[in-house]
């Protein structure tokens, strides 16, 4: 399976763009999500989110892209995150525990 991470990472500006929904839904459903199962439970505020992360990266691993590409893609969403915060003054999701 060949993962063009190019499409899905990258900003076009317009109302279809891939990256921009995809973040719209990790920061709208899945981290709350995420926040209440780790709270349900009882583990550690985080651990979810980072063996969920390693899972998926994993997941596209096994599917055949390659682990550097996958790592290269995963630096490029985390620096416009953290480009985003920077911008806004934190994270573009909503208050924990409204999932």
């Amino acid at each position: 399976m060949s993962i063009d991470f190019d499409d899905i990472t990258t900003h076009d500006q317009s109302d279809d763009c891939v990256a921009c929904r995809a973040q719209d839904i990790v920061g709208y459903s899945l981290v709350p999500a995420v926040a209440t199962w780790e709270e349900s439970y009882q583990l550690p505020r985080h651990a979810l989110a980072v063996h969920g992360a390693a899972g998926l990266m994993a997941y596209m691993i096994q599917s055949g892209a390659g682990r550097d590409e996958v790592e290269r893609a995963v630096a490029k969403v985390l620096d416009d995150y953290e480009a985003q915060a920077a911008d806004d003054g934190l994270l573009n999701v909503p208050p924990q525990g409204t999932a």
